[in-house]
């Protein structure tokens, strides 16, 4: 059995990514002890031995909607976001006072091809005005896309919403980055689990720990609720030209 919540669980969040984990194994009975950690995603998510885990929205609508099962999608509170929701925030340096349009033209730092937040929304976004960066950094991680920004080697990248509040509460990129603009909202990263899981069962013991989780863990996490989203309303977002 394979339990991995690899989206958000930088180095301050894995603690209470760990006491989330195994709050849900506690209300569903079975599962493994401890959450895995630096396997590759695809692997995980395609694995017939997947208990629960967290992919992104372009893998799911592209690849995995047809082989895995959809669980449920966790509420993160974003602004601007209706609940279940996320977007992504264009940055750029702070001493760069220029907007969207003018640094479309520049190099735009992405953390990969198949991501929602750092790829395929802004570059819908980018699309729908009629621009398109004229060079682009793969950078492997939306931290690392801050970074590429901040030292001079982007003029702007895209973080998900989520990505952005957890960076500016426990990096410096909050001091040296400011928000251009953000894109429409889309469905957030879903949970997951292989064919043949109880879905239901999942889901229930989803929402009984975060309804458990300590104060502190539920907002370091930014956790709120698990909301259902339709499968339908995951492939139906645009995918870039």
């Amino acid at each position: 059995m394979i339990a991995m919540l690899g989206m958000y669980d930088m180095p301050a969040l894995q603690p209470a990514n760990d006491r989330f984990w195994t709050l849900i194994r506690e209300h569903l009975g079975y599962g493994p002890d401890q959450l895995t950690r630096n396997a590759d995603f695809w692997e995980v998510w395609l694995s017939p031995n997947l208990t629960f885990a967290q992919t992104c929205g372009m893998p799911y609508r592209t690849r995995l909607h047809d082989k895995v099962q959809l669980v449920g999608t966790p509420d993160y509170g974003l602004e601007g976001c209706p609940p279940g929701y996320y977007r992504s925030i264009f940055v750029a340096r702070k001493d760069d006072f220029r907007n969207l349009d003018q640094l479309s033209s520049g190099t735009f730092a992405f953390n990969e091809a198949l991501s929602q937040s750092g790829w395929a929304a802004p570059m819908v976004h980018l699309d729908a005005r009629g621009q398109r960066p004229n060079a682009m950094l793969e950078t492997g991680g939306h931290a690392l896309s801050a970074d590429a920004v901040a030292n001079g080697r982007a003029d702007f990248a895209a973080l998900d919403a989520l990505s952005w509040s957890l960076l500016q509460s426990h990096s410096d990129f909050g001091t040296t980055l400011r928000v251009v603009e953000a894109t429409s909202p889309t469905p957030a990263l879903p949970y997951i689990t292989a064919k043949g899981q109880d879905v239901g069962a999942i889901a229930y013991a989803i929402r009984a720990a975060i309804h458990d989780l300590q104060p502190n863990d539920r907002d370091l996490l930014h956790l709120r609720g698990l909301i259902d989203i339709p499968e339908e309303d995951y492939l139906s977002v645009p995918n870039p030209a």
